[in-house]
């Protein structure tokens, strides 16, 4: 199996291609433009290995995507590629509706021209898998869960942009015939995350004594999912799902924010224990504009369909990823030097469009 993998040096991608890699035996091609949030160090498990390779390169180049695919001739195209943090889209929009929108356009039109001229066998067996996110789904009540048919309601610049590459992609499949599968996956933690999102950005500032910031009263819930079991249902889907359709991915972990918080400093506590419990370092702030109240998904189609079990529970993989952090400093260390914990995502006092 030859897979073409692009954001293959973010969080979700980099799990995806350790597994492909190592557990699978795929031969991979890792597609990123090494953006912020890109870091070739977390695939130092897989750079050594002759089944791997990388190419520096944005999706958002036709002619780059069109020689990639040519050269490598993919089996696969599993597309991860994208501008992720919410905060980040309130104040600089343009760059998520040109990764999101446009590469996937880009992408998309790439695969398609690759695919049209395969035959028998290897057409029949290509596919594209577009990855995407449950909040474009918008925000849940109380009840009830998100299912594959669910509206789409995006609230964030982020989420819009996703839902617009969503659209794209199963249009390229109705329109087109490419073999376009969708996934759509609730919050990813684990190891190698960005230090800007929740999870990781609580370990390293409760491990330095810093302020723990928790937005509004820390109500939000959000549904937890462990990148590796995400990665083994990323695989999954692409190997098995149906052509047009959606699969969501989700840990069925739901948790408030607040609660997540303090279960990480309640882990932190027993494995580097100090004078004073680390949940005295949280800290409520101004809650994020358009911030959604609870998202959950409900991944029964991906269980019964295709076989699909997460591994992990949120007690298991947040000490797993509380211990990866602590043993793993030479990885998340050096990216302070470009994100240090700030305050993103408040929107201009001037009014002015991002």
């Amino acid at each position: 199996m030859r897979v073409i993998v692009t954001g293959g040096a973010g969080f979700i991608g980099s799990a995806l291609v350790r597994h492909l890699v190592n557990d699978k035996g795929y031969d991979v091609l890792n597609i990123d433009a090494l953006t912020y949030a890109g870091n070739l160090a977390s695939l130092k498990l897989v750079e050594g290995n002759n089944r791997y390779s990388f190419l520096h390169a944005n999706i958002c180049d036709r002619a780059a995507m069109d020689v990639a695919i040519a050269e490598f001739r993919p089996d696969r195209v599993m597309h991860l590629a994208a501008e992720s943090h919410v905060d980040r889209s309130i104040t600089g929009a343009a760059d998520f509706v040109q990764t999101n929108v446009i590469g996937t356009f880009t992408l998309l039109e790439a695969a398609r021209q690759y695919w049209s001229k395969l035959e028998g066998a290897d057409r029949d067996r290509f596919r594209f898998l577009h990855v995407s996110t449950d909040e474009v789904y918008g925000s849940l009540g109380n009840e009830g869960l998100f299912e594959e048919t669910t509206p789409y309601d995006p609230s964030s610049p982020y989420s819009a942009s996703k839902a617009s590459s969503d659209h794209l992609a199963k249009a390229w499949q109705r329109t087109y015939g490419l073999p376009v599968v969708v996934s759509n996956c609730s919050n990813n933690y684990g190891p190698y995350h960005f230090p800007e999102k929740l999870i990781p950005l609580t370990i390293l500032n409760a491990l330095s004594g810093r302020r723990l910031p928790v937005y509004g009263q820390g109500e939000n819930v959000r549904d937890w999912l462990y990148v590796e079991d995400h990665a083994r249902a990323l695989d999954l889907i692409a190997e098995k799902g149906s052509v047009g359709e959606t699969y969501n991915v989700g840990g069925r972990n739901e948790r408030r924010n607040i609660d997540v918080v303090r279960r990480i400093c309640t882990v932190l506590d027993q494995l580097v224990p100090t004078d004073t419990p680390r949940e005295q370092l949280i800290e409520f702030v101004t809650d994020r504009p358009g911030h959604d109240a609870r998202y959950a998904i409900d991944a029964t189609r991906l269980e019964t369909e295709l076989g699909w079990r997460a591994q992990e529970d949120f007690d298991s993989g947040i000490e797993k990823t509380v211990r990866w952090y602590l043993d793993n400093e030479w990885w998340w260390r050096p990216l302070q030097g470009s994100y240090d914990g700030q305050r993103l995502g408040l929107v201009p006092a001037d009014g002015k469009a991002p």
